[in-house]
């Protein structure tokens, strides 16, 4: 915040998450600038549906199956435009939204907290400076008892806030969408680069698993539509003449009265693509007996059976990081026996077999799963040992190169979404002084967002 000026004077706020604000604001507590309001939808008098978001207040159809969905919508309450709303439910979970500013008249969840304006605020001044406490956890802190799982009205409007001259906290909620806007559409960017590498990472796998190194080399038919011309000198055949494919223990079988031990056990969450996630392992119950069927084996290609469509047969390399480590029937293991496994998972993770899991899935809504028996009739592609070597070579080189530029990416957005957060707390409680910010023209705004 070094670029922008301190106000003059301050003075202690005597709250410990504000500190000190400026001499001449006011610092009062909500209730004095909002009225808690809950008006039901009776009689359905108004249809038009809102939902609050990570994106914020957003239209959403009645028909729409995302979230809960109410009986009817007789129970809901309606929000005017610039009224706030809370969500102030659940508040262990932090990837929920918890404040936002409505922008038409709407009609939203009963469990939601609706704040009325009193004349001579501005709403979305104080939009902001409730999204600073839910950012910095405040909700979760109040009273110094840590933890709670929700607050209500009273206890909102209990909390301290505050409280500048009317056209500074419109000045301030300017100041703020213009600047923010700003660091998102810089965000934004970065996210679109992350995408655009994963695409090129894919577009090397493939290329590299199914056409190889050299440019010159004499192609033939592979006789799979989706897969084209390989290598003349590449042997072409199904999965299940180079691996086995060993099936995972399902949950829920009636173990009463039996001797058993507990083990770990991966589950779809733990098989992401190209890599293990092992840092929440569940353990189950199982008989003594049947660990030896569903234990992995150092080398097992593990493989997603379905779940969301990204999920669908994505997979890894099993290393033995887990000692005694069995898998759920959602996760197969396969073996290879001719190939190595890494070559075996890099076959798995191009495009072409992508598109066989996809064409050979059971589809449901938003989910797919595959069988082993489809599994086994994927195209495999052989080239000589040394040539998959070189091409695994290639392939980690190439990997380091995009997990580089990937990582700068991700580090550019948490430093991006950092910002973003103490210049809306820094504002909001007056650690800097916007007064002689000025609104960039049109031309100026395009310019600064095209740069």
């Amino acid at each position: 915040m070094a670029k922008y000026q301190a106000y003059a004077e301050y003075k202690d706020s005597g709250v410990q998450w504000i500190g000190n604000i400026p001499k001449d604001w006011k610092f009062l507590r909500g209730k004095w600038k909002f009225k808690s309001l809950k008006e039901v939808n009776r009689d359905l008098q108004c249809m038009d549906r809102l939902a609050l978001t990570m994106n914020g207040v957003i239209e959403r159809s009645i028909d729409s199956d995302e979230g809960l969905q109410p009986a009817e919508f007789s129970g809901y309450q309606i929000f005017e435009k610039d009224d706030l709303v809370f969500k102030l439910i659940d508040l262990e979970n932090f990837k929920t939204s918890r404040v936002g500013l409505v922008f038409k008249r709407g009609i939203m969840s009963p469990a939601y907290i609706r704040l009325k304006p009193f004349v001579g605020t501005d709403s979305k001044f104080f939009y902001y400076f409730y999204f600073d406490l839910y950012l910095r956890g405040v909700y979760n802190q109040i009273g110094g008892q840590g933890v709670r799982s929700a607050l209500n009205a009273t206890d909102l409007l209990e909390i301290e806030v505050c409280i500048p001259s009317l056209s500074e906290q419109k000045l301030i909620a300017n100041f703020l969408d213009h600047e923010t806007t700003k660091i998102d559409h810089l965000i934004e960017k970065q996210q679109q680069l992350i995408e655009l590498l994963k695409e090129k990472r894919q577009a090397v796998i493939s290329h590299a698993v199914t056409k190889g190194l050299d440019p010159n080399v004499l192609m033939k038919d592979s006789g799979v539509e989706w897969l084209g011309n390989v290598p003349e000198h590449w042997i072409v055949c199904r999965l299940k003449h180079v691996a086995n494919i060993q099936s995972g223990i399902a949950k829920g079988k009636d173990i009463a009265g039996k001797a058993t031990i507990s083990v770990p056990m991966l589950r779809v969450a733990n098989v992401q693509d190209g890599y293990l996630n092992l840092n929440e392992v569940h353990h189950i119950e199982i008989e003594k007996d049947q660990l030896e069927r569903y234990l992995l084996k150092d080398g097992d290609v593990l493989m997603n059976e379905g779940g969301d469509n990204d999920k669908l047969g994505r997979g890894a390399v099993w290393k033995s990081q887990i000692k005694d480590c069995i898998h759920q029937n959602h996760v197969f293991a396969i073996r290879p026996y001719k190939i190595e496994p890494e070559w075996l998972d890099i076959l798995t993770r191009a495009s072409y077999a992508k598109f066989h899991f996809f064409r050979q899935s059971k589809q449901s809504t938003n989910l797919a799963s595959i069988s082993s028996t489809n599994i086994k009739e994927t195209t495999v592609l052989v080239p000589p040992k040394t040539e998959r070597e070189a091409i695994l070579r290639y392939l980690k080189t190439q990997f380091s190169h995009f997990d580089a530029l990937e990582n700068q990416c991700i580090l550019q957005v948490n430093l991006l979404k950092e910002r973003r957060t103490a210049l809306i707390s820094a504002a909001v409680t007056g650690k800097i002084d916007v007064r002689n910010w000025q609104a960039p023209s049109i031309a100026e705004a395009h310019t600064e967002l095209s740069a």
